[in-house]
């Protein structure tokens, strides 16, 4: 089966030349290693994608591993070389001497020597001991910023990762981290969508080399209410004039804004659609009618209650 070219990125000099697929799949949250995921991931690779988005807060890993390690058997990919694979510290392990083992854990369940990319999940400390979520407000804990850090890039020092970055930080953290970084995170993964555009992160990332990651980028996950993205008004009218789906209209624009992104879908044809985003244009009318979706952020955080100051810029 011919396989999509999918375009990739380049991360920060600091990160030696990584290369990142600019489409990605996700896994979260699963909380299980469950036998769909490496199915679905063994699927994807099939088709072309070499990108994966885990973290050992989603219990994906394993499957993750599991996945690979058949793909290798199977040879849907030449080496493990020819595969991305990003994972995440949780808040529990943000402490300094927590870091290395944290990601050596990772490893393990993965099967793998090495990660591309290892990202700090949140910019948020927890009392260390049993994963739990959400976390109970009365278990955060100062972030020693610095100190993880410096860890942070050990890994990358030690070869356990080729790449490290962050995850869910607002202008002002990242401002804060690059003040102390000796190397600089290469990306920040947030969350990113037509209806959580992050214009102000996005031009600020970009001035300062980070890639931006988005997640939910299509705006999954709302218990209630319609996918303000997907049922779009203004998506549907886009997605009929170019006889593309909503979801090809919301990953098109976020291609179009120079980010990368990780969908997550299990079903076949839709991971299919998911790679058709790269030989068709949106027009400078179409980006004005998204730009007129209202805004609203979707994922708050993984408090309990939520901390007022998680996003402040």
């Amino acid at each position: 089966m011919a396989v999509c070219e999918i375009p990739s990125v380049l991360l920060g000099s600091s990160s030696g030349a990584v290369k990142m697929p600019v489409i990605g799949m996700g896994s979260a949250p699963d909380f299980t290693c469950k036998a769909d995921t490496k199915e679905a991931i063994v699927e994807a690779i099939r088709n072309g994608y070499r990108h994966f988005d885990t973290a050992a807060a989603y219990g994906s890993e394993a499957a993750l591993g599991e996945a690979i390690k058949e793909a290798l058997e199977l040879g849907l990919v030449p080496s493990r070389q020819h595969l991305f694979v990003t994972s995440k510290l949780w808040c529990t392990n943000n402490h300094p001497h927590l870091v290395l083992p944290a990601l050596q854990n990772s490893l393990r369940s993965l099967q793998l020597e090495y990660l591309d990319l290892y990202l700090i999940h949140w910019p948020i400390s927890a009392k260390p001991g049993k994963f739990g979520f959400p976390i109970e407000v009365e278990d955060v804990v100062p972030l020693d910023l610095k100190g993880v850090w410096s860890a942070m890039e050990e890994c990358q020092k030690l070869g356990l990762t080729r790449a490290i970055g962050v995850s869910n930080f607002s202008v002002k953290k990242l401002d804060d981290l690059l003040s102390l970084a000796a190397i600089p995170p290469a990306v920040n993964q947030v969350e990113m969508n037509l209806a959580w555009q992050q214009k102000k992160l996005l031009d600020y990332c970009k001035s300062k080399g980070i890639v931006i990651t988005a997640f939910s980028p299509l705006r999954k996950g709302a218990s209630k209410g319609p996918n303000e993205a997907m049922e779009s008004d203004v998506v549907k009218e886009i997605a009929q004039e170019r006889g593309k789906s909503s979801a090809q209209v919301c990953l098109r624009w976020l291609y179009e804004q120079g980010v990368t992104f990780v969908p997550k879908s299990y079903n076949k044809e839709r991971m299919t659609q998911n790679l058709q985003i790269f030989d068709w244009s949106l027009t400078a009318d179409d980006h004005k009618k998204i730009s007129q979706i209202k805004q609203q952020r979707l994922i708050q955080g993984p408090t309990k209650p939520q901390l007022p100051d998680l996003y402040d810029d």
